[in-house]
């Protein structure tokens, strides 16, 4: 099948279509780029929803709740999970979510389990592209889950609008650990697990945290909080004068996953957080920041693989590595050596582009 005939198929809405497009992504097949660069005339609408956490916070069945109530809401929903990497293959671990039962057999619920493959903060290149797929396909709604690996989740921050933190109950010491990282990104605490013994305390030292970050200290306002100029506030919108926003400040939700307890109450923290953004007009700096991430991962990736051919060519960075070992040079001397002609490529192209 070709690109073209996958793109109109996907664009259609047919699931199989849907699912042979990130299947490409993610193995970076012959096309898949040019079929993701078609993608984003037809991206925009989703909204773009970000789980993550420390590990056993009860994430997967989390999403599982908000898929089948976006569902009853009338929503289509796509998640991708993405799954700590296989050493050996390096493909997902989990397979297909097995614990996201309650939407099985739901056609408007799209789930992937997609491989970290070990990419800094567990969202590599083919999540975002992913994403993109499942918003040109129309999904009303996108949830990423992350891996929840520690404070290098922050890397969602560039694909999600919006980012619930979960923190299981009875966990101080992991909000001291993870106050310089993962804390920062949230846009809504979630107390998952909130029938358990200490959640009361967990939520009194988030609001604590938060409450220390509004007047300066860790935790801001969110990935996508205004200015620290501005007044403060629960959920944005007027500060009174009818020019000024208010700023978002992370609200805490305290959820039972297993039986939906506290799910509504979620989404309209959610909700009111993506209508934040529109009112306050962070949505376009937010999109900005994304692309502007996109270019230069892109770039990075592509140097990368253009640097690495060549060094193969020219013997292998192995060879290298011994002419390190016997001291005829040294790694900087290489590192210029090889970026030499490109950095000369680049100043003859400035120099043309300024005549």
């Amino acid at each position: 099948m070709s690109e073209e005939t996958l793109l109109e198929d996907l664009l259609a809405g047919d699931h199989r279509a849907l699912a042979r497009v990130i299947s490409k992504i993610e193995d970076r097949s012959p096309g898949a780029r040019e079929l993701v660069s078609s993608l984003y005339a037809h991206t925009g609408e989703a909204d773009v929803v970000g789980i993550t956490g420390s590990p056993g916070a009860g994430k997967s069945t989390l999403v599982d709740k908000l898929a089948e109530t976006y569902r009853k809401r009338g929503e289509t929903v796509g998640i991708i999970a993405i799954d700590p990497s296989s050493p050996y293959t390096g493909g997902a671990v989990l397979g297909d979510r097995i614990r996201m039962a309650s939407t099985v057999g739901d056609m408007d619920v799209f789930v992937r389990s997609m491989s970290a493959r070990g990419t800094l903060g567990g969202l590599s290149t083919a999540t975002a592209d992913a994403v993109k797929a499942m918003d040109a396909f129309g999904k009303d709604k996108i949830i990423i889950e992350t891996v929840g690996a520690g404070q290098n989740e922050i890397d969602i921050v560039r694909t999600a609008d919006t980012v619930a933190v979960l923190v299981p109950p009875g966990s101080g010491d992991d909000i001291q650990t993870l106050k310089a990282g993962i804390l920062e990104i949230a846009d809504v605490f979630v107390v998952n697990k909130a029938d358990r013994d200490g959640a009361d305390r967990t939520v009194q030292e988030l609001r604590e945290m938060i409450e220390l970050g509004h007047g300066g200290g860790v935790v801001s306002s969110g990935h996508h909080g205004v200015d620290p100029s501005h007044h403060g506030g629960d959920a944005g919108g007027s500060a009174g004068d009818g020019t000024d926003l208010e700023e978002w400040l992370p609200p805490i939700v305290e959820t039972v996953a297993t039986t939906g307890e506290g799910v509504d109450i979620l989404i309209e923290k959610l909700t009111a957080h993506r209508r934040y953004l529109h009112e306050s007009g962070r949505s376009v700096e937010v999109a900005r920041r994304r692309y502007a991430e996109e270019i230069r991962t892109l770039l990075r990736e592509d140097v990368n693989g253009l640097l690495e051919a060549h060094l193969e060519a020219s013997g292998g960075i192995d060879a290298l590595a011994d002419a390190v070992r016997t001291g005829e040079t040294d790694p900087y001397t290489i590192a210029d050596d090889v970026l030499e002609p490109i950095e000369r490529c680049l100043e003859g192209k400035e120099d043309t582009s300024n005549r």
